[in-house]
């Protein structure tokens, strides 16, 4: 169902004016690791944080979650349904065809507020945390659905896929065998920055969840780590395989805009790796999948984004042209930033490969 409608409220520019990281934000943190440092960023986050109630998760979405980055039509941006390398099979208008509780059985109908984080786990209804935007994100009200409350995980026999690809299965994830939840390559860094925010937001209330925990739930009951280690070792996995993009640089200081706290692990990824530890065996690791992606593709406004596991040690890349020609060299961290600006390629198949002997096709048009 192909929903295509212009957007007429004025009130929300189609740019983006919204400033970067406040001078001073994150004073304090300059010397601490480790659990010492997630405390004091909940302490940052959580000062002067906004609870702008369920409703206002509407609102914030007219400038926090909208396409500017693959069909760039202004229409909703829904992970559970966007196809970064292809038309979407159906589209929303932010502010139109949004539901509440509505029984539909079919993709395509409505969206409405997901807590990628299951509100199941932490009471319900209960505010602040299931108004927050940093983590309750716009769906398509029928995969939302179907996810119920399955914590993420990845997959290899689905039992059932959305129109993109995301997927619901028996969890092959190391030290966890229960049904779970797959969303696309694309937007797993974005999901696993989203989870690390929330045990970080609300570590002073961690504790008061344990009573709403089933064997399912990935919240272990502490303060410190937050989640059990398993879903540790797959959001690490997660946040490197998928660095930091724009999307979420901007999604970031759209909400910042909003509710006046941010989401730190976008702003500083490397905090990440500070606070938590995989416990994950060499030979765990020697089973990921290491497919290098590019998206949108075909590449359509001279941007190309990269994804795969280990993209934070690919520091250089060479693009040829299908025949052979070195037409362009680029020498960046994809740590930092996982986005790559193209000279001014003619239409045609191109080459990428990588300092790591990664490679991959892709096609500008």
């Amino acid at each position: 169902m192909k929903k295509t409608l212009l957007f007429i409220c004025t009130v929300f520019s189609t740019g983006f004016a919204f400033s970067q990281i406040p001078p001073g934000y994150y004073n304090g943190t300059e010397t601490l690791t480790g659990y010492a440092l997630k405390t004091k960023l909940n302490q940052i986050i959580s000062n002067g944080a906004l609870d702008l109630g369920y409703s206002g998760l509407w609102t914030t979405y007219y400038t926090s979650d909208r396409d500017k980055y693959y069909e760039n039509n202004q229409t909703l941006l829904d992970m559970y349904s966007e196809k970064p390398n292809g038309p979407d099979a159906y589209e929303y208008i932010v502010g139109t065809n949004q539901c509440g509780s509505s029984n539909q059985n079919v993709e395509g109908y409505c969206y409405n507020r997901e807590h990628s984080l299951p509100k199941s786990y932490f009471g319900g209804q209960v505010a602040p945390m299931a108004n927050d935007a940093h983590f309750v994100i716009p769906s398509d009200y029928f995969v939302n659905s179907n996810r119920g409350n399955y914590p993420y995980g990845e997959i290899a026999s689905a039992s059932w896929t959305s129109t993109n690809g995301t997927k619901i299965g028996p969890s092959t994830f190391p030290g966890y065998a229960g049904t779970v939840f797959e969303p696309i390559n694309e937007f797993k860094g974005d999901i696993a920055r989203m989870q690390l925010y929330f045990i970080t937001r609300y570590e002073d209330k961690l504790a008061s969840f344990a009573q709403y925990q089933t064997s399912s739930s990935p919240l272990d009951g502490t303060t410190d780590r937050g989640f059990k280690q398993w879903y540790i070792n797959l959001l690490l996995k997660w946040a490197a395989q998928d660095p930091v993009s724009q999307r979420e640089i901007d999604r970031n200081n759209a909400v910042y805009a909003r509710q006046k706290n941010r989401n730190p692990f976008i702003d500083h990824p490397e905090w990440i790796s500070m606070i938590w530890t995989s416990t994950l065996s060499t030979q765990d690791i020697s089973r990921f999948d290491r497919t290098l992606t590019v998206f949108p593709n075909p590449v359509r406004n001279g941007q190309l984004h990269l994804s795969g596991y280990e993209l934070d040690k690919v520091n250089a890349i060479q693009i040829y042209t299908i025949d052979g020609k070195l037409v362009q060299t680029v020498n960046q961290n994809m740590k930092n930033s996982n986005t790559v600006g193209l000279k001014s390629l003619e239409k045609g198949i191109y080459f990428l490969k990588t300092n790591t002997n990664q490679s991959v096709k892709f096609i500008v048009e």
